[in-house]
C-alpha cells in the first residue's frame, strides 16, 4: 500500500537486518524458526527503536518552529538518551524529566544524557507520577517566557507522530519476509510505552504483512497496553485524516513484568548471558531480556503453534545493561 508519509529526518541506519538465530532455534524453538529484527543497529548512540519515532517527531518539531524538546522517562530511559542526541545533532535544546532520585554517579544512559548536553531534572517517583503533566506545562511555560518554543514529547515518543516509525519499519519487514521466504509469522516486541507495538500493529495492517504482532509488557498490565495501542492509533488517525481505514487488534503477552519496571529476575539475567554466548546477541534487563524470556515461555506453551516463523524485534537498550551489571551471577 502506498502511503503519504509526513516528512522525516534521516537519523537511523535503516533498513536494519533480519538475522536467523540458528542455535537459539535449535535450543528453544520447538520446531519454529527464530529471527531477530536488529533494530539495536539503528545507530551507535541513537541505537534502538526510539530513533525511528524521533525521525518523524524531530521533523515535526523543526517544521513547526520548536527549538526545544522536552520529554520524560526513567533514569535509564533509552528514549530520553536518544532524544538528547537527536537534539545535539539537529541543534535543538533538550530537557529531560526523569523519575528517580538523582544517583551519586552518572552511568549508562544517564551519563550519555549529560554528554549530549541535555538539561536533566530528576523527580522522586511519587511526585513524578502525580505531577508529570503539570511538569511539562511548567517547563514549557518556563521556555516560553524566555522567547523559546518547547515541544512536549510523551514517554517513549509514543503518540500519533511516533507511530509512523514502525509503520515505516513494516515496509522493511515486507522485504525481509520475501528474502527469508517467510510466508507468515508472529512478531514479538517488548512494550513499555506502547508506541512500537502500536506502530507495528498498524503497519502490519496497512502493508498487509502476513503477521500477528504481540507486545510483551515490561510494566503495567495487559489492559493498559491494549488501550494504549488503540489510543496511539486513534491519535494517528486524528492527526492524519484521509489515511486508509484498517482494522487493528492489539495483543499482549502478559505475566513477565516480574517485580516491576526495570527490575529483572535471575531468569532474565541468565537468559541474557546465555544468548550472548549462544548467538553473540546482547539483550538488556529492562526491555528485550524480559520480552525474550516471555517469548520463549509462550513458545514452550504452544502459543505460536499455528506457524513456523517467529520474529523478535530487538529494540536496543544496551546502555541500560551496565548500571545493572551486579545482576549477573558469574
Amino acid at each position: 500500500m502506498t502511503l503519504a508519509y509526513p516528512r522525516k529526518i534521516d537519523l537511523a541506519r535503516t533498513p536494519t537486518p533480519l538475522h536467523y538465530l540458528e542455535r537459539a532455534s535449535a535450543k528453544w524453538g520447538c520446531g519454529h524458526r527464530l529471527w531477530v529484527k536488529r533494530d539495536d543497529l539503528t545507530g551507535s548512540t541513537l541505537s534502538g527503536n526510539k530513533v525511528r519515532k524521533l525521525e518523524f517527531i524531530a521533523a515535526h518539531a523543526i517544521d513547526n518552529g520548536y527549538d526545544t524538546l522536552i520529554t520524560c522517562g526513567g533514569l535509564q530511559s533509552n528514549h530520553c538518551r536518544a532524544t538528547a542526541f537527536v537534539g545535539a545533532q539537529l541543534g535543538l535544546a533538550v530537557h529531560l524529566l526523569l523519575h528517580g532520585e538523582k544517583p551519586p554517579e552518572r552511568d549508562g544512559n544517564l551519563l550519555l544524557d549529560h554528554l549530549a548536553g541535555a538539561a536533566v531534572s530528576c523527580y522522586p517517583p511519587g511526585q513524578y507520577l502525580r505531577e508529570i503533566d503539570d511538569l511539562f506545562v511548567q517547563w514549557q511555560s518556563h521556555y516560553a517566557e524566555r522567547g523559546r518554543k518547547a515541544l512536549a514529547i510523551p514517554t517513549g515518543g509514543s503518540d500519533g507522530i511516533g507511530v509512523w516509525g514502525y509503520v515505516a519499519a513494516c515496509e522493511e519487514l515486507v522485504e525481509d519476509f520475501r528474502e527469508a521466504a517467510i510466508e507468515r509469522a508472529h512478531i514479538v516486541t517488548a512494550t513499555g510505552s506502547g508506541g512500537t507495538q502500536a506502530g507495528l500493529t498498524l503497519g502490519v495492517a496497512l502493508h498487509q504483512l502476513p503477521a500477528t504482532v504481540w507486545g510483551v509488557n515490561v510494566c503495567d498490565g495487559e489492559r493498559y497496553f491494549l488501550d494504549k495501542v488503540v489510543s496511539d492509533i486513534a491519535d494517528w488517525r486524528a492527526r492524519y485524516p484521509g489515511m486508509p481505514p484498517v482494522e487493528v487488534q492489539p495483543r499482549v503477552l502478559d505475566g513477565y513484568v516480574g517485580e516491576g519496571y526495570g527490575i529483572a529476575g535471575a531468569d532474565v539475567f541468565g537468559l541474557i548471558a546465555e544468548l550472548g554466548r549462544l548467538e553473540g546477541l546482547v539483550l538488556d534487563p529492562v526491555y528485550t531480556g524480559k520480552a525474550f524470556v516471555g517469548m520463549l515461555a509462550e513458545i514452550a506453551g504452544g502459543r505460536f503453534k499455528d506457524c513456523r516463523d517467529i520474529v523478535f524485534v530487538h529494540t536496543g537498550g544496551i546502555f541500560g545493561l551496565f548500571p545493572q551489571r551486579s545482576g549477573f551471577n558469574w
